[in-house]
C-alpha cells in the first residue's frame, strides 16, 4: 500500500486536500470518484508533501484512524458485509496495534456481537468517540455515515496535530544545533586553544577565564550534569502525572507567550469539531459533552467541559458555562448561543471548528516566522561570545609581542 496526496472538489462544491492509502493511483482515483468527488490532482506522497506524523511503539495515530474509517466506508458502500470488511481492513492495516485489535473485533462480530460492543471491548485502541459513533450508526442503520463523519473528524485532527508539530520542529532543530555547537566548543575548541595560550603564560582576560572555567566544569562534571538532567526529566514526568501538577503546568502553558494562544485555539477547534460530529450522529448532548471533555489536552479545558456537562444536565444552556469558564473566546460563546437560539447548534459548532482550525494554521506559521530569527540571533550571540573569548588572548599576545 502506498500513500497518495489528493486535491478534489467534494459533492458540496468545496475544494479539499488530503491523503489516503491505496495500491495504485488508479485505485485511489476510483475510491475518490466512488464518493462523488471530482479529482483535480492525485500523486504519490513523498518526503516533501507527506503529512508529518509520529507514531512511537505502534501507537495508533489520528492518521491511522482516518485511513481505516475512510477505507471502511468505501468497502461497505460497495456492498461488502461488515465481517468481510473487517477482514479486509485487518489484512491491509499497517499499524500492528490496530491490526491486532481488528482481528479480535472480527472474531467477536463473526460470533454475533455488534460492531460497537466489539470495539468498546478494545477501548485502549478504539477511542470512545469512535465507539459511540458506530453505536449510533448501527442503531440508525447509517453505519457508513457514522464512519464517514469519523473519517472527517480524524482527518481534521491529524491536520491540526501536523500543523502544531511542523511549527515546533524547526525551532527544536535550531535549538539542538545551537546546543551541539556550544558543547563542541566547550569540550574541544576551547580546551585546544586555551591549552596553547597557557603554555605561553599569557594572562587571560575575564571573559576568556570565565569560559575556560565553564569548559573545565563541563569536562570534569559532565556526568553530574547528565544525572541532573535525567532527574529533572523524571521529576517533571512524575509531577505532570499528578492532578496538582496538571493544574499548575496547564495554567503555565496557557499563560506562555505565543504558545498559550496556540493551545487555546487548538482546544476551541477540537471542541467545535468533536461536539459537532457527535451531535450530528445523534449522540445525546450530555454524553457528547463528556466525550468532548476527554478529548481535550489541557486539564483546565477538561474541567470546563465537565462543568458544562453538569450544568447542561441541570437545564442550563451550554453557552453560559462556556462563557463563565473564562477559557473560551467571545466568538465561541456567541456562536454557540446563536446556535441554541436558532436550533442550529451543529452548524455553528462546525463554523467554530473551521475558523479555529484555519486560525491554528496561521498562528503556527506566524510562530515559526517569529521564533526563527530569535533563535538564530541567540545562537549567533552565544557563538560570538565563544569566539571573542578565543580572540581576546590572541590580541593580548600580539600587543605584548609588538
Amino acid at each position: 500500500m502506498a500513500e497518495f496526496q489528493y486535491r478534489i472538489i467534494t459533492p458540496e462544491g468545496k475544494e479539499k486536500r488530503g491523503s489516503m492509502e491505496a495500491r495504485s493511483v488508479e485505485q485511489a482515483t476510483m475510491l475518490l470518484k466512488s464518493q462523488k468527488n471530482i479529482v483535480l490532482n492525485i500523486e504519490e506522497a513523498n518526503v516533501m508533501n507527506r503529512d508529518i506524523s509520529f507514531s512511537f511503539m505502534s501507537k495508533v495515530s489520528a492518521r491511522d484512524y482516518s485511513i481505516f474509517c475512510r477505507q471502511f466506508v468505501s468497502v461497505i458502500r460497495a456492498g461488502v458485509s461488515i465481517i468481510n470488511a473487517l477482514e479486509m481492513m485487518r489484512d491491509q492495516t499497517e499499524n500492528k496495534k490496530l491490526k491486532a485489535a481488528l482481528k479480535e473485533v472480527h472474531e467477536d462480530v463473526s460470533k454475533g456481537e455488534s460492531l460497537a460492543i466489539a470495539m468498546k471491548k478494545r477501548s485502549k485502541v478504539f477511542p470512545t468517540m469512535l465507539c459511540n459513533m458506530v453505536e449510533a450508526g448501527e442503531a440508525s442503520g447509517s453505519l457508513d455515515v457514522a464512519f464517514e463523519r469519523m473519517a472527517v473528524q480524524f482527518e481534521k485532527e491529524n491536520k491540526l496535530n501536523a500543523a502544531v508539530t511542523k511549527a515546533i520542529i524547526y525551532p527544536v532543530v535550531l535549538i539542538v544545533v545551537m546546543l551541539g555547537v556550544l558543547l563542541l566548543m566547550m569540550f574541544w575548541v576551547i580546551p585546544t586553544f586555551m591549552g596553547m595560550f597557557s603554555e605561553l603564560g599569557t594572562k587571560m582576560p575575564p571573559l576568556t577565564q570565565f569560559i575556560i572555567d565553564m569548559s573545565d566544569f563541563f569536562i570534569a562534571k559532565w556526568w553530574l550534569l547528565l544525572l541532573i538532567l535525567i532527574a529533572a526529566a523524571i521529576s517533571y514526568k512524575l509531577y505532570a502525572g499528578t492532578i496538582n501538577g496538571q493544574l499548575v503546568l496547564g495554567k503555565i502553558k496557557l499563560k506562555m507567550p505565543i504558545f498559550g494562544k496556540l493551545q487555546m485555539k487548538t482546544e476551541c477547534a477540537r471542541l467545535g469539531r468533536t461536539l459537532c460530529t457527535l451531535l450530528g450522529a445523534g449522540v445525546p448532548m450530555i454524553e457528547a459533552l463528556e466525550i468532548t471533555a476527554r478529548s481535550m489536552d489541557n486539564i483546565h479545558y477538561k474541567r470546563a467541559m465537565m462543568d458544562a456537562k453538569d450544568q447542561v444536565t441541570r437545564g442550563v444552556v451550554l453557552s453560559r458555562p462556556l462563557k463563565t469558564s473564562g477559557l473560551f473566546p467571545p466568538m465561541v460563546t456567541h456562536m454557540v448561543s446563536i446556535g441554541e437560539e436558532t436550533g442550529n447548534i451543529e452548524d455553528m459548532l462546525e463554523n467554530v471548528a473551521d475558523y479555529f482550525e484555519d486560525d491554528v494554521q496561521v498562528a503556527t506559521e506566524q510562530m515559526t516566522a517569529l521564533m526563527e530569527p530569535i533563535i538564530i540571533v541567540v545562537m549567533a550571540l552565544a557563538v560570538g561570545v565563544m569566539i571573542m573569548a578565543i580572540l581576546q588572548p590572541m590580541f593580548t599576545l600580539y600587543e605584548s609581542i609588538g
